[in-house]
């Protein structure tokens, strides 16, 4: 195959590939979301190097994470599988984890003592505003070719699609 002109990319050249072997074929759906899917493996890359320079795995992230965007407000172990999309045996080992990693506490609802409220530790703020200040800068290098409207639009059009794969929220 010749050289690519300027401003294109392995899509393309996969893209042009399909087209000449399967002219009958409608190629266009490659075009966006091979895209998507290679953009989200050097997201991964980034957000895992992010997670790691300050001390915590993803999953911990998002958990962590899901804890401080409540404030200080504990937050039950059934609302924080509903926001990291975890099952609760999978949510239980996590909040162990972090319980003995000292970034959590777990205690009983005192309206209702079968239900579990997790909160933060200081250590887990710590933790996860670091690992949130990396992911951002992170982030910002990765969209540092586009200019800001254009990260904008970006931004809303993916949001269209999603939410037609994601029911509302409140």
């Amino acid at each position: 195959m010749p050289d690519a002109a300027p401003g294109t990319d392995e899509v393309d050249r996969i893209v042009a590939g399909w087209a000449a072997a399967r002219p009958d074929l409608d190629t266009a759906p490659l075009s966006v979301l091979s895209r998507v899917s290679r953009l989200a493996r050097h997201l991964e890359t980034a957000r895992r190097e992010a997670f790691a320079s300050s001390g915590v795995e993803g999953w911990e992230f998002d958990v962590l994470s899901a804890l401080r965007r409540a404030g200080d407000e504990p937050v039950s172990a059934g609302a924080l599988m509903h926001q990291t999309l975890v099952t609760s045996g999978t949510m239980t080992t996590r909040i162990d984890k972090l319980v003995a990693r000292g970034l959590v506490t777990r205690s009983r609802d005192p309206q209702d003592r079968r239900a579990v409220r997790i909160a933060l530790e200081p250590a887990g703020v710590t933790a996860v505003d670091a690992a949130m200040e990396h992911l951002l800068a992170s982030e910002a290098q990765l969209l540092a070719a586009l200019p800001p409207e254009t990260r904008e639009a970006l931004a809303s059009t993916l949001r269209d699609l999603l939410v037609s794969f994601e029911p509302a929220r409140d």
